[in-house]
């Protein structure tokens, strides 16, 4: 006999949230995946990306996310001292034992009161971090919440993660739906235990599970997490004028957005990965900013992310007539995409400290 499955819970705060405020970072440089390819295999053909972000010397996922914070703060034109959170989603804080959301808040004027914490869940930490604000705006226990997905993601020299693993990400601040430039309108998550990547204590890069990480981990739990949220808000892709999905590489968001009726037209603003790479934590957010920087009142989004271990939070938002007014006060998305100097491998390894010695 088949257990049945309970329906899937959508999470909607009490009180309607809504972004009041985004923001993105992308460093400027750039190595082409043909030049890490020239080094390991010598192909120049069947490349997942174009090329990918590199962080300089002096960056990491504190100061990205500074940077991105600011953009954000921007746009939200409000008292960073209103701030009642400030949480970083990454799978590369540059600490193990030392937060980085509290270097965040103390750098955008948050401090001292305000609640700070790292987040963590693979890829999906920094929408894990955007569904914890809603919660904290949305039950009344403050104003505004800003979440942030970053990461300067690592990849074994000569593995396939090192063509992929890029670096950028979004910040967002939740606050009261009257003042958002988008509503978000609800959310669904999806998770199961399918370990389909992973990196142990101690261990410089990730291990990942070849195949395994496509399916039944990405395309299970995106389609589900997206089929769920639609189902229950009664909602096709027709319904929505643009989506943004989880970039691993270039193929994965286009085959799973096709399977759930998605073109190639809604998802092509956020699609970001060919030209920074995998940005791991802020995947689905930048290429959402991407979308926002753009979208008109009234526009429909769906967006879902995806963290290995595994799983997705899908959201449905709507942008309102506040959005146009926002969206130039900061940084564009595709303006820091197109920002860009190329170096080669050894500038690359030496930026991200692939060379040790002992």
């Amino acid at each position: 006999m088949t257990t049945p499955q309970p329906s899937p819970t959508l999470l909607c705060p009490a009180k309607p949230v809504g972004i009041v405020g985004y923001g993105a970072y992308v460093p400027r440089y750039r190595i082409p995946a043909k030049e890490i390819a020239r080094v390991w295999t010598g192909k120049t053909s069947g490349l997942p990306v174009k090329e990918k972000a590199v962080p300089g010397l002096d960056e990491d996922v504190i100061t990205m996310s500074i940077e991105a914070a600011r953009n954000a703060m921007a746009r939200a034109q409000i008292d960073p001292a209103e701030l009642r959170a400030v949480w970083v989603g990454s799978e590369s804080h540059p600490y193990a034992v030392k937060p980085t959301s509290t270097v965040v808040a103390e750098a955008i004027g948050a401090v001292p009161n305000t609640q700070a914490a790292d987040w963590e869940f693979a890829c999906k930490a920094g929408t894990e971090a955007l569904v914890a604000a809603m919660g904290l705006v949305g039950s009344g226990m403050g104003k505004y919440a800003m979440a942030i997905g970053m990461d300067t993601a690592q990849g074994k020299p000569g593995d396939a993660l090192e063509y992929t693993a890029g670096a950028g990400g979004g910040a967002y601040i939740v606050g009261p739906a009257e003042e958002a430039l988008a509503t978000i309108n609800a959310s669904y998550s999806f998770v199961t235990d399918t370990p389909d990547f992973w990196r142990r204590e101690y261990q410089k890069y990730p291990e990942h599970g070849v195949r395994f990480t496509g399916e039944p981990a990405y395309f299970k739990h995106v389609s589900s997490a997206a089929t769920h949220l639609m189902e229950a808000l009664g909602a096709t892709a027709k319904d929505y004028q643009w989506a943004v999905f989880h970039q691993p590489n270039t193929k994965f968001p286009q085959r799973v957005a096709s399977q759930l009726g998605f073109s190639m037209e809604q998802i092509e603003p956020g699609l970001l990965v060919p030209l920074i790479g995998n940005t791991y934590s802020g995947a689905a957010l930048i290429g959402l900013t991407a979308i926002l920087d753009i979208a008109q009142p009234g526009d429909r989004i769906l967006a879902a992310s995806f963290g290995s271990g595994a799983g997705s939070d899908a959201f449905d938002i709507t942008v309102t007539d506040k959005a146009p007014a926002r969206q130039n006060l900061a940084t564009r998305t595709q303006d820091y995409v197109r920002r860009r100097s190329e170096i080669d491998y050894a500038t690359y390894a030496r930026f991200r400290g692939k060379l040790t010695m002992k």
